[in-house]
């Protein structure tokens, strides 16, 4: 009996031990889950910060079709960046045609709200289709996030090398005397860059905007077409759509919307040189969604500063006759609110202005 009694005592000691020891475990754990992050970095609401950002694939979307302006800029970003080791993960390119950029700008401002993996690349239309009367957009630069402006194109207005203008104020003599003698060509309808580069021009030097006889052709070899086959006494355009008819010799451009004079077009004036103070450029920059993390806002300003400081970049640009138009988020967003305000003004004048 005493050795069943001993037996019952040893036993009993034992578990009471082990599950002290197991209540010792468990208020350890208890203990350490309360003081400690878990592993996936959520917070005390439950949500995972972006941490160590980016950590899957990105999308370039170009609102474009292939080959154009927008696809190159986002192709060329998506092979250097990765050259340049800023950016370790992969880059695709995504285009969204259609609108004059209305379709993709609009799909990205509405679809893609918080998606830090997904940036557009866009241009001045993305500005001019929200204010204009035809074919407006829904969204504006205000409804996703600005990171950059990254390239810059300036627009010009060239006559045939055989020409009787031989700069920009004789043209504009003309055009005051009777706007409706003279035609000007552009690859854009009313309303849009082209249109509107020719109108500024004219409006700063007096002519009577209303009555500019401007004819809309769908492309800018079209519109160059015209000119050189002496349908048009003069076009407008940028300068990298006039370069190589330059270089060859088939047309002068009068002038460029410039704040100087741009290498390896020495010969070509601004317009600011001759009475015109104007600068209109053609930009191209990077935006993010609207709701982007700061984590990874600052990741791109961050990127596309040492993007466009490289010596890769640079000579990218140079290669399709393009400027480096480096502005962050802050400069940039200063800047399209300045732009939007010029071009409504314009818009306004002639009645093609969303009401």
């Amino acid at each position: 009996m005493l050795k069943k009694k001993l037996m019952y005592f040893v036993l009993t000691s034992i578990l009471m031990v082990g599950l002290a020891a197991c209540g010792s475990g468990a208020n350890s754990e208890s203990s350490g889950s309360s003081q400690t992050a878990p592993s996936n970095g959520s917070n005390a609401a439950g949500e995972a910060p972006k941490a160590n950002y980016p950590e899957k694939p990105i999308t370039f979307m170009a609102p474009a079709g292939a080959g154009g302006g927008l696809d190159v800029m986002a192709r060329t970003m998506a092979k250097v960046l990765p050259q340049l080791n800023l950016v370790d993960e992969t880059i695709t390119v995504e285009n969204r045609p259609g609108g004059g950029q209305v379709t993709g700008t609009t799909e990205f401002a509405n679809k893609e709200i918080g998606n830090d993996y997904k940036l557009m690349i866009t241009s001045t239309p993305f500005v001019l289709n929200y204010i204009k009367k035809e074919g407006t957009a829904p969204v504006s630069f205000r409804d996703v996030t600005p990171l950059a402006r990254l390239q810059m194109d300036f627009e010009g207005i060239a006559v045939r090398a055989d020409s009787k203008y031989q700069d920009l104020q004789s043209f504009l003599a003309d055009l005051k005397a009777d706007p409706s003698k003279l035609t000007i060509v552009g690859g854009g309808a009313p309303g849009t860059l082209d249109y509107l580069n020719s109108i500024l021009v004219a409006d700063k030097a007096g002519v009577d905007i209303t009555k500019v006889k401007y004819l809309a052709y769908d492309g800018g070899g079209e519109a160059m077409t015209a000119l050189l086959g002496g349908n048009a006494d003069a076009m407008t355009s940028d300068l990298s759509s006039f370069a190589e008819y330059v270089k060859a010799g088939q047309v002068r451009v009068l002038g460029i919307g410039a704040p100087a004079r741009v290498e390896g077009f020495d010969d070509i004036p601004t317009y600011k040189e001759q009475g015109i103070d104007l600068v209109v450029i053609n930009w191209r920059g990077v935006f993010g969604p609207k709701d982007m993390s700061a984590e990874a806002k600052a990741y791109w300003e961050d990127v596309l500063k040492k993007l466009s400081d490289s010596p890769e970049w640079k000579a990218e640009l140079e290669k399709i006759g393009l400027q480096n138009g480096y502005l962050g988020s802050e400069d940039f967003i200063k800047y399209l609110e300045t732009e939007e305000a010029t071009y409504l003004e314009t818009l306004q004048k002639l009645g093609l202005a969303k009401e």
